[in-house]
């Protein structure tokens, strides 16, 4: 990035297909498939089962996941909703968020920028940036 914030991780080739591409195992219940990246921007499917839990955290890429199927509380800073099939979300850098699967289901996320620490390397520690 020009910014220098990390280094180039590179971009990935132009076209993915879910049943070619490796699931990665990120907990009980939970998967998920890097569908393509490049340094500014990520998008990724998780593949939640029943009562999976997408711990609380918070980083400093912006975040906007779309619900392809199930059904997940969803707690964004104080607020929680329950989200189904259909729905989206938005969460804003360094705020505090997770969810639990209430009905076997699929998330879309999407990160910008690239999330570097499911690439192997890791986050940065960047409590100020973007800068608001």
């Amino acid at each position: 990035m020009s910014d220098n914030l990390h280094k180039s991780f590179g971009h990935t080739k132009g076209f993915f297909f879910t049943d070619q591409e490796e699931w990665e195992e990120v907990g009980p219940g939970l998967r998920r498939q890097i569908m393509g990246y490049d340094d500014k921007l990520m998008l990724v499917k998780v593949d939640f089962g029943e009562g999976a839990i997408g711990v609380m955290h918070k980083h400093y890429h912006s975040q906007v996941t779309y619900v392809v199927s199930g059904e997940f509380e969803m707690t964004i800073g104080d607020e929680v909703k329950t989200l189904k099939g259909g729905d989206s979300f938005y969460i804003l850098p360094h705020v505090m968020h997770g969810c639990v699967c209430t009905k076997p289901g699929m998330l879309i996320d999407v990160f910008s920028p690239a999330r570097e620490d499911f690439l192997g390397h890791d986050q940065l520690k960047l409590e100020t940036w973007p800068k608001q």
